[in-house]
C-alpha cells in the first residue's frame, strides 16, 4: 500500500490536475532507514489529518529532553538547521497542493526542516526524503532540492513538554495549522490547499 501511495502522490506531482488525483490511501507505517523502530531512544511517530478531504501525514522521531537544555542548547542551537525531530528527517505526504508556512508545495512528499530561533523558526520545505535526518546530511545537492522557505513565529507553551510533539489543530477555514511543541516552544505552521 505504500508504494501505491507514493506512485499516486508522485503522478499528481508531476502535473496531473486536482481532479484527476486518486483519493490516497495512507499506509499504517512510517518508513524508517538505519535504525531498527524497536528500542529508538527517540520513537518514531505519526500524525494523520485531512485537508480537502484527503490524508495528509507526517513522520517524525520524538526526542525527549531528559534534563537537559535541547532548543537554543549545544544539541539544537538556535539558526542552524535542524531535522525537526530524530532520527530520519521529518516527512509529510500529501494527495493534494498545499501551502505549507507560505511555500507552495504540488502534492507529493517532502522533508521539513526548520531553523530554530529564540523569536521566529524558519520552515524549510524540501523535495529530498532519503537522506538521513542529520543536519550535516543535508548536503548542497540536498538543498538544492530545497522547495521554498517560510517563517512563522514563536510561542510559549504553558508547561513544558518533554518531548517534541506535532499535532495537526484546526485553524481558519479549510486551513490547518501543524504545531510543534517542545520544552517552553510552540510554533505553529500554517498549512492550507494550494
Amino acid at each position: 500500500m505504500y508504494i501505491a501511495t507514493v506512485l499516486a502522490l508522485t503522478a499528481a506531482a508531476s502535473g496531473a490536475g486536482l481532479a484527476d488525483v486518486p483519493m490516497a490511501q495512507s499506509d499504517t507505517a512510517c518508513p524508517a532507514r538505519n535504525v531498527p523502530v524497536q528500542g529508538r531512544k527517540s520513537p518514531l511517530d505519526s500524525l494523520t489529518f485531512t485537508v480537502s478531504r484527503q490524508s495528509v501525514k507526517v513522520c517524525y522521531g520524538r526526542p525527549a529532553s531528559r534534563g537537559r537544555v535541547m532548543l537554543g542548547g549545544a544539541a539544537v542551537p538556535y539558526g542552524q538547521l535542524w531535522r525537526t525531530g530524530a532520527n530520519e528527517p521529518t516527512v509529510i505526504f500529501t494527495p493534494v497542493a498545499l501551502t505549507i508556512a507560505g511555500v507552495k508545495v504540488p502534492a507529493g512528499q517532502y522533508s521539513l526542516y526548520t531553523v530554530p530561533g529564540a523569536k521566529e523558526w524558519e520552515i524549510v520545505v524540501n523535495r529530498s526524503t532519503s537522506q538521513w535526518g542529520e543536519e550535516s546530511d543535508y548536503t548542497d545537492k540536498v538543498k538544492a532540492q530545497e522547495v521554498g522557505r517560510g517563517k512563522v513565529p514563536v510561542q510559549p507553551t504553558t508547561s513544558p513538554v518533554e518531548s517534541f510533539t506535532i499535532r495537526a489543530e484546526p485553524a481558519s477555514g479549510a486551513a490547518k495549522a501543524l504545531t510543534l511543541e517542545w520544552e517552553k516552544t510552540r510554533v505553529r505552521i500554517p498549512i492550507q490547499p494550494a
